[in-house]
């Protein structure tokens, strides 16, 4: 009877092994979950001039992005160059600029407190603080008051 019994683990266990075969673990990046996706561990990048300039919602400010960290890379605190120009193409020398964002998929902010630290003059300001916790989607808010006049600019982009 135990024979018999060990016989049959054993079919089994070939059976299911030729089934399921098992490997060495291979090395990845990313990690497979059971619906087959990956996700992906190993961080990313983007160039850091692939944002274009972007004209704010009710068309007062047109806005550059570019940051000084070049490739943008995950969980490296950097700073940002911004650029502000009216509708006419004159700068703005006297923008108070919020910040707000973050990666809207997965229902959270950046990481850090971003924020302009210095008016560099000639509608140039350095926004510091920005750091990007994963790879995804992320969206850069930037709320700008000039003269009287406020309106915002957001900026959609994929750190891969």
């Amino acid at each position: 009877m135990r024979v018999r019994l060990l016989a049959c683990l054993l079919a089994a266990a070939l059976v299911f092994s030729a089934c399921n075969p098992v490997g060495p673990p291979q090395a990845s990046d990313g990690m497979e979950m059971e619906d087959g996706m990956s996700m992906d561990m190993s961080g990313g990048s983007m160039p850091a001039d692939s944002l274009e300039p972007q004209t704010s919602e009710n068309g007062r400010f047109t806005v550059s992005a570019v940051s000084r960290l070049d490739p943008v890379v995950i969980n490296e605190t950097h700073a940002w160059s911004l650029h502000i120009e009216t509708a006419d193409g004159s700068p703005v020398t006297d923008a108070e600029i919020a910040i707000d964002g973050g990666m809207p998929e997965h229902n959270h902010g950046f990481p850090t407190a971003p924020r302009v630290t210095e008016n560099l003059g000639e509608g140039n300001y350095l926004l510091e603080g920005m750091r990007f916790n994963m790879g995804g989607v992320w969206v850069l808010t930037l709320e700008i008051s000039s003269g009287g006049q406020s309106d915002t600019v957001t900026f959609e982009f994929e750190l891969k």
